[in-house]
């Protein structure tokens, strides 16, 4: 029998239904009299530090600096639970800001959201995936895994950013 090259792999896909399945279902709760509406530009900025943290551990492990790669991609999971966290308590607490943009920008608007939304959540196997292998020393399998997840999560971090900037001055 071969050894089990993804050790944390059950794990990972109960994570990876269970966590879109709460969110899904959080999105429904509504807890009225706190008032979160600071955080979208925070968890927006968490976006934008995360795909910066992206860029420079990419650039990191190509200049062989491995244990700074390593240090910018456990601030990037961290920053990424924070922006989840973050996100579903906004929403628990708050409506949802309908887009007021009209033609060419709606259409715009919405093919970014929706795009964001769907890579969003075929994204966290991908991360866990990579970090998994990283973790468990099957470096050569984290690499080829790792050239799929990270401009996904790269996209998915610039869209937050962007779809936020797009929907700010729809905020009531």
């Amino acid at each position: 029998m071969e050894e089990n090259k993804d050790p944390y792999r059950k794990l990972i896909i109960v994570l990876s239904v269970i966590l879109p399945l709460a969110v899904a279902v959080l999105f429904r709760v509504k807890i009225p009299g706190y008032d979160f509406s600071f955080l979208p530009p925070i968890y927006a900025t968490i976006n934008g530090i995360t795909a910066v943290l992206l860029i420079t551990a990419v650039i990191a492990i190509r200049n062989n600096k491995r244990k700074l790669h390593e240090t910018l991609m456990k601030v990037c999971i961290g920053l990424s639970a924070a922006f989840l966290v973050m996100y579903v308590i906004y929403h628990m607490t708050s409506d949802s800001t309908p887009y007021g943009g009209e033609g060419v920008l709606r259409t715009v608007y919405l093919f970014i959201l929706i795009s964001h939304i769907i890579l969003s959540v075929i994204v966290v196997p991908f991360v866990l995936f990579t970090f998994s292998r990283a973790l468990s020393g099957n470096f050569e399998r984290h690499k080829a895994l790792a050239k799929f997840t990270f401009p996904i999560w790269l996209y998915v971090a610039i869209t937050g950013v962007i779809v936020y900037i797009m929907i700010s001055p729809y905020y009531v």
